[in-house]
């Protein structure tokens, strides 16, 4: 769009490029009915997240979330069986999935330790996150978002903002429109193309994500933005 004004402005068929203003009240209407975290407001968090003494549950499900950029609804209701721990590879059936395929989600060694962590808690059932009360049913919808408010987090952060955490941080890393888009399963314009892109980009989006895993940890150990 921003290119469409500038050439309008050569041209003289507008005098004014309203593209940056837009984009920046988008943001800001996200943030407000997304509320996601800046890049200077992790080292904190993960350090409250990293001494948080409630559910071990939920606050492996948070890491998990942070580490992977899923959605929320895709993430609570994983079983042990989608796991593949040899090829590091998280397979949610399109049942779960906003669009309805199948996404693979390469594993960091980060999120891998997560999983096994976890595995020693709820290994014997078939869910990773059963509910507190009933094992045969997933953890609450609420339980990351309470989570959040438990930190001191009500109205700044969601487990949903995570994703636009990633994907800002991601791209101002320069990393490939295509792997980012793939790895937070957003919609394909080009239906065709879409149909397949979905198990593509798996080599890229493994060393992006490895990448991202590792930024973590440095900013939770040295509380440094660089």
């Amino acid at each position: 769009m921003g290119e469409a004004f500038r050439y309008a402005i050569i041209t003289g068929r507008a005098e004014y490029n309203p593209a940056p203003d837009l984009a920046s009240a988008m943001q800001s209407y996200q943030k407000q009915h997304n509320p996601f975290l800046l890049v200077q407001e992790l080292p904190e968090f993960l350090n409250k997240l990293t001494q948080y003494t409630g559910s071990f549950i939920t606050h492996h499900a948070t890491r998990l979330l942070m580490l992977t950029g899923l959605r929320t609804t895709e993430l609570r209701s994983a079983e042990w069986i989608e796991i593949d721990f040899d090829k590091m590879l998280w397979e949610i059936p399109k049942s779960r999935m906003k669009m309805k395929r199948n996404h693979l989600v390469p594993l960091s060694q980060q999120a891998l330790i997560t999983l096994r962590c976890l595995q020693h808690i709820t290994g014997g059932h078939s869910l990773i996150f059963p509910g507190r009360n009933d094992n045969s049913k997933p953890m609450s919808v609420a339980s990351i978002n309470q989570l959040l408010r438990a930190l001191g987090y009500n109205g700044k952060a969601t487990g949903h903002g995570f994703r636009h955490t990633m994907s800002t941080i991601l791209h101002e890393q320069g990393y490939n429109t295509a792997w980012i888009e793939s790895q937070l399963a957003h919609a394909d314009k080009n239906s065709i193309r879409g149909t397949y892109n979905h198990a593509q980009y798996l080599d890229g989006r493994r060393e992006m994500l490895q990448w991202y895993a590792d930024y973590m940890d440095k900013l939770e150990k040295e509380g440094l933005v660089c």
